[in-house]
């Protein structure tokens, strides 16, 4: 894919994430929230959290599935996107549902199953946020990086979980989610397999020596077989 063409995606998705924003605050302006305000923007601001994760954990099954590079170059972008609707998410629950009383969502986060693994999940994803610059992935190392950001999955599980426990009686929605959580897993798992297959059984695949620790090796060292070095983060 050509530099003009990456460009060029990369701003058609920043206008995709952002659009489900600009709706929801033109619908605020214009008092189109419903009956329950803050309940409409919790919800649509939850919903598409849930949504640019999944779309951010699609991007490694697709370059398997199809093999093509492409995909993996928009899932730091789409995760980010999904950390900052979910600080809107929980912005909305701290200022407008609970007017900052502490003890009062405290007490939902101990009490209520679905809020608990809620604030986990954005719990986890802080640290994810946080870590997604390329300084970040020198500082901390390939290897851990990508130990690091397979928390990412965790992240997945619980989100759908949220969704699942906090849905209405009679809504198919958040099946469909889970569905999709599944599917995803089940293509790194399958993929995760086939390498394994293919090493022969003897154990984990083979790890690929990574940038960080190509360097490490002196001179006089034969680094082990390995394919060339990648971003982490596109991996």
């Amino acid at each position: 894919m050509s530099r003009r063409a990456r460009i060029a995606l990369k701003a058609f998705v920043w206008a995709a994430c952002l659009t489900p924003l600009a709706l929801l605050l033109s619908r605020a302006v214009t008092g189109d929230l419903g009956a329950n305000p803050i309940e409409t923007l919790t919800r649509t601001l939850g919903v598409w959290t849930l949504r640019l994760l999944l779309a951010s954990l699609a991007m490694t099954p697709l370059r398997l599935l199809f093999g093509v590079a492409w995909p993996v170059t928009l899932r730091r972008l789409l995760g980010l996107f999904a950390f900052f609707y979910a600080c809107l998410h929980f912005s909305i629950w701290i200022v407008l549902d609970h007017f900052f009383a502490w003890e009062e969502m405290l007490a939902d986060v101990l009490k209520r199953p679905y809020i608990t693994v809620g604030v986990l999940a954005l719990t986890l994803l802080v640290p994810l946020a946080a870590t997604s610059t390329a300084r970040m992935i020198k500082r901390l190392g390939a290897a851990n990086w990508k130990r690091l950001h397979r928390l990412v999955y965790v992240v997945g599980i619980l989100g759908v979980l949220h969704f699942l426990w906090l849905a209405k009686v009679g809504r198919n929605d958040p099946y469909l989610y889970l569905g999709v959580l599944t599917l995803l897993l089940g293509i790194r798992l399958w993929n995760w397999l086939r390498r394994l297959a293919r090493e022969g059984g003897r154990g984990a695949p083979r790890r690929r020596l990574e940038p960080s620790e190509r360097h490490a090796v002196s001179p006089r060292q034969s680094p082990p077989s390995a394919a060339p070095s990648r971003d982490p983060s596109r991996v």
